[in-house]
């Protein structure tokens, strides 16, 4: 029998022969003596959490805000950054002088691993490039599918008191290999009046020219209507908190978005074989994003588990946003102890995580058995930080069970598939019957009659 100890946040469940596991989001983990469960339905196993999609308020707000900038442009813009960001700018366009200050100011060093992080994630999407192409029959028939990128693109940056360089050029790059011609970035200012060198530096090195310090719900209105400086896009991307997530879905429709995208996650499958502070030092690196972020360790191993929690507590007392990931692993972290590593591969795709990391004797083996992840990960020296900043795949990944069904953010996201048919006179003459039969069968009389007249002249 497994005891969890007081003292540690994550929970443990123990998973039997036709058992699964569900996370619980109702007890405080710290009151638990013992967490062992034996849960036998395979369907309850879930990292769902209620993604906030805003109150009544919020909503209204968030349209209030849009007609506003759709009917006053730039001024409805200045004064919601002076409202909201509490600073006051005539001219919200980003200067050269300012990037060039970016660059001065930014560590060399920093700039120069910016610069290498931009080369693989630019190398590593454009092995997903798509090109047009045709087929032909020996009818005459030409069939083809063309491949167009989208004409403009708005890159949403978190700022304010945060900087994200990463997320620049996670969301730009694709759009830049994809062969959008125009992307417009808006990132919400400091109580400065500028965007973080770190941020500005990274959308230069993208290759960004339009830079706007404006955010919040009234940057997206301005990319999705325009104003009179920015000028609206076809598609917005990039993460923000509620009020941008409620404006992309306002503005849905009226342009493309990528996605609403909830609290990030992280589900390691590990083995008996595996370090515990390797392990802890992963889930915390997921933790510390947000209370409502997920932590969660399937293995075949109790005293591997026991290790792990023991770790987890170690190390969190030392980390900067101790308060974050303390509440994010008890409320939303989990350990599930399996027969085996066959019945932890069954849990890890009913969790269907943004972040798998894959620990086992055998990783590759392991991966092949996979059907739902965001991104995977496989060995040791493959934590999941050298994902989010540097090894070149997409770090905007589907969360909360929806890789499922989903996939990252990729160059298709950027590029329109447009079908092209060149059907030759024999080809209409053989077929032409089949196809008139078919528009009457749906009653529609003059879809048969397009093609007939074609023929058929003396009807």
């Amino acid at each position: 029998m497994f005891i969890q100890a007081r003292s540690v946040p994550l929970k443990i469940d123990y998973i039997g022969n036709t058992a699964s596991a569900v996370v619980s989001r109702s007890v405080p983990l710290k009151r638990l003596v013992s967490c062992m469960k034996i849960i036998k339905d395979m369907s309850g196993a879930s990292i769902n959490r209620s993604v906030d999609s805003g109150t009544e308020n919020q909503r209204r707000a968030v349209q209030g805000i849009i007609a506003s900038v759709q009917e006053n442009g730039d001024r409805a813009v200045r004064e919601y950054t002076k409202e909201f960001d509490g600073v006051q700018l005539e001219n919200y366009r980003v200067s050269q002088s300012e990037i060039e200050e970016a660059f001065t100011t930014l560590d060399p060093e920093m700039i120069s691993i910016i610069e290498e992080a931009a080369d693989n994630i630019r190398d590593f999407h454009s092995k997903q490039k798509r090109s047009s192409w045709f087929t032909t029959n020996e009818d005459g028939t030409m069939l083809g599918q063309k491949m167009t990128p989208l004409d403009s693109v708005g890159v949403y940056v978190p700022g304010g008191t945060a900087a994200y360089p990463s997320s620049v050029l996670m969301n730009v790059l694709p759009a830049k290999v994809a062969g959008v011609k125009r992307i417009t970035m808006v990132s919400p200012p400091g109580k400065d009046g500028k965007l973080s060198p770190g941020v500005l530096v990274a959308a230069k090195i993208a290759g960004v020219e339009d830079i706007f310090k404006v955010g919040g719900a009234q940057a997206v209105a301005a990319l999705a209507y325009g104003t009179e400086s920015i000028t609206p896009v076809d598609k917005i991307t990039g993460p923000g908190n509620i009020y941008v997530a409620l404006a992309k879905r306002e503005v849905f429709g009226d342009v493309d978005i990528d996605m609403i995208a909830g609290p990030s996650e992280i589900v390691i499958l590990a083995d008996e074989h595996q370090r515990a502070d390797e392990i802890a030092a992963d889930l915390l690196s997921q933790a510390e994003h947000d209370v409502f972020a997920s932590a969660v360790l399937v293995t075949n191993s109790s005293t591997l588990a026991e290790s792990v929690s023991s770790q987890v507590e170690r190390q969190l007392s030392s980390l900067p946003r101790v308060d974050i990931a303390r509440q994010s692993i008890r409320d939303f972290g989990a350990i599930y102890v399996t027969r085996d590593i066959e019945e932890g591969i069954d849990v890890v795709n009913q969790l269907a995580a943004e972040h798998l990391e894959i620990l086992t004797e055998k990783p590759f083996e392991t991966m092949a058995k996979i059907r739902h992840a965001g991104a995977i990960f496989l060995g040791r020296y493959s934590s999941e930080p050298v994902g989010d900043y540097f090894a070149g795949p997409n770090h905007v990944l589907p969360t909360n069970g929806t890789a499922r069904f989903s996939s990252p953010l990729n160059v298709d996201e950027f590029m329109k598939k447009t079908s092209v048919i060149s059907y030759s006179e024999t080809a209409l003459q053989q077929n032409y019957q089949k196809i008139a039969k078919l528009a009457r069968l749906e009653g529609l009389e003059a879809h048969a009659r397009a093609v007939e007249i074609r023929f058929d002249k003396e009807k």
